[in-house]
C-alpha cells in the first residue's frame, strides 16, 4: 500500500488509552482494512449508478 489511510497518532492514543501497545503491522492492517471498505464503497455506488456522493448507507 502506498499511503496511510489512518491517523497513526490518534489510533495509537485510542489504544494506549484502553492499557494495550499498538504493534508495529496493526496500522498498515488497518489501512488496508480501511482501503477494502472505501473500494467496497465505492464499487457499490458505481453498480446502482444513480449517485456520485458515498453515504453513511453505502457502508
Amino acid at each position: 500500500m502506498a499511503e496511510n489511510l489512518v491517523v497513526v497518532s490518534k489510533v495509537k492514543k485510542m489504544v494506549k488509552e484502553k492499557g494495550l501497545r499498538t504493534g508495529g503491522d496493526y496500522v498498515d492492517a488497518l489501512s488496508k482494512k480501511m482501503e477494502e471498505i472505501v473500494n467496497a464503497s465505492v464499487a457499490k455506488v458505481q453498480a446502482d449508478g444513480k449517485k456520485k456522493t458515498l453515504g453513511a448507507e453505502d457502508l
